[in-house]
């Protein structure tokens, strides 16, 4: 779930395709009430799609992708037109400043009165004025252990280093992700731009890299639940899942502070039905259709509304899917830092995973 799944394919009913060279009255997706939706792997409830297309009469050619950096050239070249996408924070950020996106009308999203303003307000980190994307899901980084294999309760990154979990320990791989923890876990930002604070961190990494059995992305999850690792660097949605399966697994937001994430609908410039879209970012906004989706991908909503319609108390008043502001209040959210530091970024992960 979230951008961490690999793309697995929905129901049967989802056609799956990519529509090719498309643009505003061009004649492809847009013609016959038609949109095209890309979206992370199971990260929507397969009904709504077919629930959506009965109400409007508008068809949905729906496609995955598995994370940002796969999604952003197939919208940024143009090679392919998508009506509708759920980028995560930094993305949007980084698709507004290259003017990849269209602003949104919302005479045709009334049921943006749904979002909690909280979190529009937290989407003008990324979308200063909430004009191009409407939040979908939202969810935060911590840490997942298993209370049969841990001695002591955990509320620090340090246990990620800590000698004793040797060869029990998993990192996500992801170039930002890692950076996150040893960043937090020194007490720097996890958008640093210092060169001193970003090989401080590297070297932390090459430091734990002995202690860690795996990196992984989707794989955390399994391995959690089947108690073949101890901890685990986790998305709180993931967490919520594993702790259904495995009544032993317990997640903490490290005291040092983490990510806090958005992911959100957005429409690209090159899209092929516009109101077409707006009406498909409206009916995800709707606090039944929400719900469904909150249920299914088991990440948070910010939809106040469907929040309200959650019967199960245990995960209405989950601190892992709800967590208290003061929780929040240590997090951040990424930020997109620009092609020099995506580069720097990336060429120091490359020196972690050489060693």
């Amino acid at each position: 779930m979230r951008r961490r799944l690999t793309g697995m394919v929905l129901a049967s009913a989802l056609a799956i395709t990519t529509i090719f060279g498309g643009c505003k009255g061009s004649g492809s997706a847009g013609e016959n009430g038609q949109i095209v939706v890309y979206n992370w792997g199971e990260y929507i409830d397969p009904d709504v799609i077919d629930m959506f297309e009965e109400e409007t009469g508008i068809k949905v050619v729906y496609e995955e992708f598995t994370t940002n950096e796969d999604m952003y050239p197939k919208v940024s070249s143009g090679a392919a037109a998508y009506d509708v996408v759920c980028p995560s924070d930094y993305m949007v950020q980084k698709m507004i400043e290259e003017g990849l996106l269209e602003k949104l009308n919302y005479d045709n999203i009334p049921n943006i009165a749904n979002i909690d303003k909280d979190y529009l307000e937290s989407a003008k980190q990324f979308d200063p004025d909430n004009e191009y994307c409407v939040p979908y899901c939202w969810g935060t980084v911590g840490i997942l252990y298993n209370k049969t294999m841990v001695e002591e309760p955990i509320d620090s990154w340090d246990v990620l280093w800590d000698e004793q979990y040797k060869g029990e320990i998993l990192m996500q791989k992801s170039v930002r992700d890692a950076f996150a923890v040893a960043l937090k876990k020194l007490g720097y930002s996890l958008n640093s731009k210092d060169d001193a604070e970003l090989e401080a961190a590297k070297q932390e990494l090459i430091e734990q890299k002995p202690l860690v059995q795996a990196y992984v992305i989707d794989e955390v999850r399994d391995k959690m639940i089947n108690n073949e690792a101890a901890i685990g660097v986790i998305y709180s949605g993931e967490a919520i899942y594993t702790q259904r399966e495995n009544s032993d697994l317990e997640y903490v937001v490290p005291k040092e502070g983490s990510n806090v994430w958005i992911d959100g609908w957005v429409i690209p410039k090159n899209c092929s039905n516009k109101e077409g879209a707006e009406a498909f970012i409206n009916f995800m906004c709707d606090p039944e259709i929400a719900l469904m989706n909150f249920e299914y991908i088991t990440y948070s909503t910010p939809n106040k509304a469907a929040r309200e319609l959650i019967e199960d108390e245990d995960i209405k008043n989950s601190k892992v899917a709800f967590p208290d502001k003061d929780v929040l209040d240590r997090c951040e959210t990424f930020n997109y830092l620009g092609e020099e530091y995506d580069e720097i970024y990336n060429n120091l992960w490359k020196e972690v995973m050489s060693k």
